[in-house]
């Protein structure tokens, strides 16, 4: 029957022999084949040890990786012997392009994240927010708004880190403040960066895909019409944490940090750099990562006049104590090379990034996806499908639930495309494990914001999570 789960299906399965997929004779179905039943193995262990990260501290990237080198080798290896040389070869090329222009993208979007970093931008932010002295209940609502609205472009990840220091750092010892601002820098940093293409993993990959639809592409400006959803995802939690935060006030903090010189001229290409990515995309008609990558050498000649230029600046602020670009502000000439930004990137993020998208593709050139999305998108219908996609990836993750359905594609309409976005990027917010997000912050705040803590919220998040697919079905009614 169609509707049994792929994995019930595993023990119910014979072993049959192998039969041309009837999609034109060119790929070997192997979804009743032990080479199938293997791979699925694989990659169950493989993500189990990924969930299993906060306990075993091995790197998620390393199971994966592992994971898509067998999973190709036993599906070569099947090929090898019936005769077919050139197909699986094919196939991994294929998933390695999407790949490299996923990768180089962030990559670059990484590298200026760093740079603004190394120049202070985040530090000053924070130590801004802890010197007015606003109470918890303001600064639950201060950092939730800035979470909401730096993730789209800065990335829900980085975002939420920043954030988490700030309630840190005035949190003091205050567990039960620190621990519910945890859950709601998680939700809003979600819930940010599901309306943008840069806030998250999976809307990038929605847009690099440009999914077409009988309305017309998934385009760039399509994602905004998420906002007022993704902001209800974010409210309605919010709004019901509030009484739950303590109504006191904090010790405010005389720590005063300044931003290192170039810091505000990094901002600006990094905005000239989205620019860039959306202009060759939408007007030359270029894949995104040819426009960011551009970017980045705006950030390179850049980072080449702050060397050469600084100590004509050492030796004129030597000369002038009271000159506001002391050394500390210039930051040290060595450490802003642009190379040192991108080894300081999130390799692990993005070779895990390598390891799901080889997997996935591997179980989707077995037969697996296809299917999948026979179950979901015709037995369940389109708007089952995609609400459960949300709720799997608090589970299992958003990108390889995401590059699941992207490698299905399904025949939808742009309402539809834009629910799946909506459900994976919010989804991950109903338990702490779901996104980098909350498993981040389980790590900084340690002991404050955990598993449980998170969960005892969940039916508020449920309730948010359920608000935003009913907002966006009646604002975007005509989409569907």
């Amino acid at each position: 029957m169609r509707k049994l789960n792929l994995f019930f299906l595993l023990p119910l399965l014979m072993l049959p022999g192998l039969s041309l997929a009837s999609g034109g004779g060119q790929a070997l179905d192997l979804t009743n084949h032990w080479v199938g039943f293997t791979a699925i193995a694989i990659f169950v262990v493989a993500y189990a040890l990924v969930m299993a990260e906060e306990f075993t501290h091995l790197r998620k990237s390393k199971p994966v990786i592992l994971a898509a080198g067998l999973i190709w080798a036993l599906i070569g290896a099947i090929y090898v012997q019936n005769g077919f040389t050139h197909e699986a070869e094919q196939a991994v090329r294929h998933n390695l392009l999407e790949y490299a222009e996923l990768m180089l993208f962030l990559l670059v979007a990484m590298t200026y994240i760093n740079a603004m970093d190394e120049r202070r931008v985040f530090d000053a932010l924070r130590s801004w927010l802890i010197r007015k002295g606003f109470g918890f209940r303001q600064l639950f609502w201060i950092t939730g708004v800035l979470a909401f609205f730096i993730s789209p472009v800065a990335d829900n990840l980085t975002t939420a880190l920043l954030m988490c220091a700030v309630v840190m750092a005035v949190g003091g010892t205050n567990k039960a403040f620190i621990g519910i601002a945890c859950i709601n820098i998680v939700i809003a940093a979600n819930a940010g960066g599901a309306f943008s293409p840069f806030g998250d993993i999976t809307t990038l990959m929605v847009w690099q895909k440009n999914v077409q639809t009988p309305q017309g592409a998934v385009d760039f400006w399509a994602f905004f019409v998420l906002f007022v959803p993704s902001l209800v995802n974010w409210l309605v939690p919010a709004a019901i944490m509030h009484f739950a935060v303590p109504d006191e006030q904090p010790t405010a903090s005389d720590e005063m940090v300044e931003m290192r010189r170039g810091a505000k001229r990094i901002m600006l290409l990094f905005l000239c750099t989205i620019v860039s990515a959306v202009s060759f995309h939408n007007f030359l008609h270029l894949p995104p990562v040819v426009g960011m990558l551009t970017g980045l050498s705006f950030l390179q000649i850049f980072g080449f006049y702050l060397k050469k230029t600084f100590h004509k600046c050492q030796a004129r602020a030597s000369h002038r104590p009271d000159d506001q670009e002391h050394d500390g502000q210039m930051g040290d000439i060595v450490s802003f090379d642009v190379f040192n930004k991108v080894a300081r990137a999130e390799w692990d993020t993005l070779l895990f990034f390598y390891g799901v998208v080889l997997c996935v593709g591997g179980l989707g050139f077995i037969g697996y996806l296809a299917m999948a999305s026979e179950v979901m998108y015709l037995d369940w219908g389109p708007t089952n499908a995609n609400i459960a996609v949300g709720v799997l990836s608090a589970i299992v993750d958003n990108i390889p639930v995401m590059f699941a359905v992207l490698t299905m594609m399904p025949d939808m309409s742009m309402g539809q495309w834009l629910l799946v976005t909506l459900t994976a990027g919010v989804g991950g917010s109903l338990l702490s494990i779901g996104s980098a997000a909350g498993v981040a912050l389980m790590g900084q705040a340690r002991g404050y914001y955990t598993f449980f803590g998170h969960l005892k919220w969940a039916p508020v998040i449920a309730l948010g999570y359920g608000a935003s697919i009913a907002t966006h079905m009646w604002i975007n009614s005509g989409a569907f």
